[in-house]
Order: C-alpha cells, then sequence, then structure tokens
C-alpha cells in the first residue's frame, strides 16, 4: 500500500504491550477533522436524542480512534468517517445500557433504526431521533459517494441484527465465543468503514475469500478490545447485577478455571497468536492474484489491529479522565465551538487562519491533559 496521508511514528514513542507483532504505527496527517466530526455528533446526539453526560468516545488526549484505525482515510471523508464512528459508540453505549437494563422494549425500538429502512434517508415526524440522524448521516455519505455509502450501510445494518444476538448466552469457551465476538466487535461495520474511508471495492467474487482472510485480524481486534475494556465491562455488569461478563476474559477464567491475571495473559498470547496468523494470510494473499482493493482492505485491517491497541491502551473511553483532565476537555470543546462560529462570519473565513487558530487551542489542552 502506498502512504499518502499518514505517517508512522517512531517505537519506543508509545505503548504498545508487545502486542504489535512488529506492525508500525501510523496516523493521519490532518488533525482536526476527526475532532470536528466526532464533536459534531456529540452536539447533534445531545440536540435531538438525549444529553451527552459523561461519556468518552472516540477521541483521545494523544491518540484519537479515526486517525490512527484508518491512517489512509481520504482526507475529504476524514469528518465523515469520525461522525459515523462517533455515531456507532452512542448507539452502542445506548444499546448496552437497554441490555443491561433488560429493557427489551426500548432495545427493539433501537434495533429498528437499522432495520429493513436502514437504506431509506427520508423520515417522518413519526421516527425515533436515533433514526432521523442515522438518515441524516446517510444523506452525507452518499453526497460524497453512493455506491459506496450504500455498501457501508447495508454492512452496518446486517452488523447491528447480527450483533444483537450474539449476547444472549454466555460461552463457555474461547472457540466458541471469538466467531461471535468477532461480529459483536463490529467486522461488518468495519468493512463498511474502511472500504468507504479509503473508496475500496471488493470485486463480489472475492468477498468470501476477502472475509475468510480477514477473520484473524478481526479477532486479534476482538480480542484486544476484551483485553483493555475488561475493568468497566466488568465494574458495570456488576452494577446491573448481572452475572457474567460477554467479555473473553470472563470466558477464560470460567472455561480454564483460572484467576483474573492469568487470564490476561491468556488472552495477551491470544492476541499475538491471532495477529501472527493475520500476518500470514496478508503475505499470502499478495501471491493469490487478488484484487489491488482487496489488497488494500487486508493490509488495513492490519493497520487497524495496531491502531486499535495503542488506542485502547491509551483512551479516556476504557480508562476514564481524571478530574483535572475533563474541565479541560470541556474548555476545549466550547472553544472549539466558538472557533467554528468565528469562521462562519465572512470576517473569519480564512481557513487557514481558523485552523492555526485550533491547532493553538488544541496543543494547549492536550498539554494540560498530559
Amino acid at each position: 500500500m502506498d502512504f499518502c496521508h499518514s505517517k508512522a511514528l517512531e517505537r519506543g514513542t508509545y505503548r504498545d504491550d508487545g502486542l504489535a507483532h512488529g506492525i508500525p504505527l501510523r496516523v493521519h496527517s490532518d488533525q482536526f477533522k476527526e475532532i470536528e466530526g466526532a464533536l459534531r455528533a456529540q452536539k447533534d446526539w445531545s440536540k435531538y436524542v438525549s444529553p451527552v453526560k459523561n461519556y468518552q468516545g472516540g477521541l483521545g488526549s494523544r491518540f484519537s480512534f479515526i486517525r490512527v484505525t484508518i491512517p489512509e482515510c481520504l482526507p475529504e471523508r476524514l469528518e465523515i468517517m469520525s461522525y459515523a464512528n462517533e455515531y456507532a459508540f452512542l448507539y452502542d453505549d445506548q444499546m448496552e445500557n437497554l441490555d443491561l437494563k433488560n429493557f427489551q422494549e426500548g432495545r427493539d425500538g433501537m434495533l429498528h433504526v437499522f432495520g429493513d429502512d436502514a437504506l431509506n434517508h427520508q423520515t417522518s415526524d413519526e421516527d425515533r431521533p436515533e433514526k432521523k440522524l442515522q438518515a441524516k448521516m446517510l444523506a452525507e455519505m452518499m453526497a460524497v459517494d453512493r455506491p459506496r455509502a450504500i455498501t457501508t450501510m447495508e454492512a452496518w445494518a446486517k452488523f447491528v441484527q447480527l450483533a444483537s444476538r450474539t449476547r444472549a448466552e454466555p460461552f463457555e469457551t474461547l472457540d466458541e465465543f471469538l466467531p461471535s465476538r468477532a461480529i459483536d466487535a463490529g467486522e461488518l461495520f468495519w468493512f463498511g468503514m474502511l472500504t468507504f474511508a479509503m473508496a475500496l471495492t471488493i470485486p463480489p467474487s472475492e468477498i468470501e475469500e476477502c472475509m475468510r482472510l480477514a477473520r484473524p485480524g478481526y479477532e486479534a481486534i476482538s480480542l484486544t478490545n476484551d483485553l483493555y475494556s475488561w475493568r468497566k465491562e466488568r465494574i458495570d455488569a456488576e452494577k446491573a447485577g448481572q452475572d457474567y461478563v460477554f467479555n473473553a476474559i470472563w470466558v477464560i477464567m470460567k472455561e480454564r478455571k483460572c484467576s483474573e491475571q492469568s487470564a490476561i495473559e491468556i488472552c495477551k498470547q491470544e492476541i499475538r497468536r491471532h495477529i501472527a496468523e493475520y500476518d500470514d494470510n496478508v503475505e499470502r494473499a499478495r501471491n493469490k492474484g487478488l484484487s489491488l482493493d482487496t489488497i488494500k482492505y487486508l493490509e488495513a485491517v492490519r493497520l487497524s489491529h495496531v491502531g486499535n491497541l495503542v488506542w485502547s491502551i491509551y483512551c479516556p473511553r476504557y480508562h476514564g479522565v481524571s478530574q483535572t483532565v475533563a474541565p479541560q476537555l470541556s474548555v476545549a470543546r466550547k472553544l472549539l465551538s466558538q472557533v467554528q462560529s468565528l469562521l462562519l462570519t465572512p470576517f473569519h473565513r480564512s481557513v487557514a487562519f481558523g485552523r492555526r487558530l485550533l491547532f493553538r487551542i488544541l496543543q494547549v489542552m492536550h498539554k494540560k491533559a498530559l
């Protein structure tokens, strides 16, 4: 893959906990559009669905999700990709809250957002606010790239419906758990995100082979999510009175009858095994005569693994925000909103001016956060 929109960070300047399999971390060169998209999604959700409070999504003080998981996202698509990903985080949080509370009626209503009319960007007054935002997002994506927007939303809708059935019963073994966990972690959703973000088209004749080759990569990503979100998910389940956690660490502890720390070490071993297997698959794929876009997709999943790994290590979503950092991030959001308002006036239309000012604000906020 040619790298046009990202740079590789020097190893040793970030943690990967020995789970990257030598894959370098690449970061998208645009420092602003992901922030703009994520904050726009949060603002829309607060306005139309419910207030966004005590929430952490894709943004981080050092690494933000889309810039490290899709480092070769086309620059003109980065903002809408960030919006879509933040919507997905907000939607997922709401679904998990409904699951923890066993609120079936509300859960069914949320599933309808990605139901039979998921490709309909027209809405009525009777539609749920989440559906209206989903339709608005789809319309924006279709204005950029209609065919790939449809592919993305079809994959997203299928993912939501499949994932809704994966948590019905606890799993007894890791081998049983992992295929469902890969679905739940967003294998299909991420297929849509990568193909839209990088303008890739996987030939229909190669879809099945592509997904088969990619599966160990998604299993490594799923295990990574479970490793770093474990403590948060365990606490959430305990508060809800649940006697199991939909997480690989819990499954390993039950299957192997081992301690939490032993399960964590086994999970790390499994991540290393699956990403090594995936690296072999990518290498073999290069010699199989597959299309260039299929190869690019498989290489993009490889980069997504290390991006997700490093983001998971540092992100406030899994580890929380300290009381000193949270107010600073709140101030950053307010300052960003003010800058965006200024840019709408005739006197401040200069994009260069706005970006210089925004960059300085974010520099100050990030230094304080660190």
